[in-house]
């Protein structure tokens, strides 16, 4: 008994050991060779169009379905592809990308590229800032980023920015990993690449140029702010506005309010996260793990699955109560003869307090009681 007992404890504690293991391995963060993986066919991009970028990829079912739309109107792109969206409920970040065609194609063909890169932006958003400046210090090492007539690049100490040489008009670059940053220092962590883009030139060795998209003075409302480490929404300008959504009420269109971005969870149409809550089976029942805190207030789980729910806990009512009375029928029969017992008794108690003229006996208030029914 006693060996039992001790390799009872022994199980229990070899369990509590493993539990916060395995937990903190389910919250494990992205590590720094998958942050380079993952930033690397970006990294160089123009600051202003970079933020749209990271914004957009945190709603990655809203990006499939602008480049769906995209491509069912070829040849539109810049402002008049964004106003021509103006009435979908996508957010302005992923409508500001259909002003480039060729790179929301690529966010839609590498879906999964764009759904990792949304979750280490929402969770780790100060390392992602980081490994930018990294990504972007290994290239201008290698001779690969220098400033020309498409592009201004600004350093400023430990901090480089990447501006577009003329505010109306935009060079997507595209570029080989594996070239511009010099030899790749993870071996089991490749570069993401993607295929050359259609109707680009080669400049230089791994940089590629395609012909520039027009846009008006102010199209891009978000920016980077290096100093802090974070995306900003710098200006808000006519046709960009976030919609918020009631329950009942539809869309209430809102302007964007500046200063540090905020994710709508709304936009993510339930579209999991790495350090979101996840469904388990229960029982039988559907539950939901809880979330670190830091996603509780800006990740609220959809509405159709609590609706969902409600459904099936109304099924299960009218299963239950009719078995109970096919298997004992008898058991209703002195219930249902309680009743009128009951009733019976209080229309007797009622002439007793009633009663003014003295009637003693059980005969004087029969008389009274028979009297009375025949009056009615």
């Amino acid at each position: 008994m006693r060996k039992l007992l001790v390799a009872l404890l022994a199980l229990l504690l070899a369990l509590l050991l493993a539990l916060p293991a395995a937990y903190a391995q389910e919250r494990k963060a992205y590590g720094q060779p998958e942050l380079d993986q993952m930033l690397a066919p970006v990294a160089l991009y123009p600051d202003a169009l970079l933020s749209q970028v990271l914004m957009a990829s945190t709603y990655p079912l809203e990006v499939v379905e602008a480049a769906r739309w995209s491509r069912a109107h070829p040849g539109i792109q810049g402002d008049e592809a964004v106003r021509a969206v103006a009435d979908k409920d996508w957010d302005p970040s992923v409508k500001s990308l259909l002003a480039f065609p060729a790179l929301l194609t690529r966010m839609d063909e590498k879906l999964d590229w764009t759904r990792r890169l949304g979750d280490a932006f929402l969770a780790q958003e100060t390392q992602v800032m980081d490994t930018v400046q990294q990504l972007r210090q290994r290239a201008q090492a290698a001779g690969n980023l220098a400033p020309d007539e498409r592009q201004r690049v600004v350093a400023d100490g430990r901090t480089i920015a990447i501006e577009s040489a003329d505010p109306r008009v935009v060079y997507v670059p595209y570029y080989d990993p594996y070239v511009v940053y010099g030899p790749w220092w993870w071996s089991a962590y490749p570069p993401v690449g993607w295929a050359p883009w259609p109707g680009y030139a080669v400049v230089r060795p791994g940089f590629w140029w395609g012909v520039g998209v027009g846009i008006t003075s102010g199209f891009f409302f978000g920016g980077v702010d290096w100093h802090h480490r974070h995306v900003a929404v710098v200006h808000v300008n006519n046709y960009y506005v976030r919609p918020g959504y009631a329950r009942h009420s539809g869309p209430a269109y809102k302007p964007m309010q500046t200063g540090r971005w905020q994710h709508d969870a709304w936009h993510r149409r339930g579209v999991g996260q790495r350090y979101e809550a996840r469904r388990i089976e229960h029982r039988g029942e559907h539950r939901l793990q809880p979330m670190p805190p830091a996603f509780r207030a800006a990740s609220p789980q959809p509405a159709p699955r609590i609706e969902a729910r409600q459904e099936r806990r109304v099924e299960a009512r009218p299963e239950q109560r009719p078995q109970p009375r096919a298997d004992s029928p008898q058991r209703q029969q002195p219930r249902i003869a309680a009743q009128p017992q009951q009733r019976v008794e209080t229309q007797r108690a009622q002439p007793r307090v009633e009663s003014r003229r003295g009637w003693g006996g059980g005969g004087g208030w029969r008389e009274h009681a028979g009297r009375g029914n025949g009056r009615g």
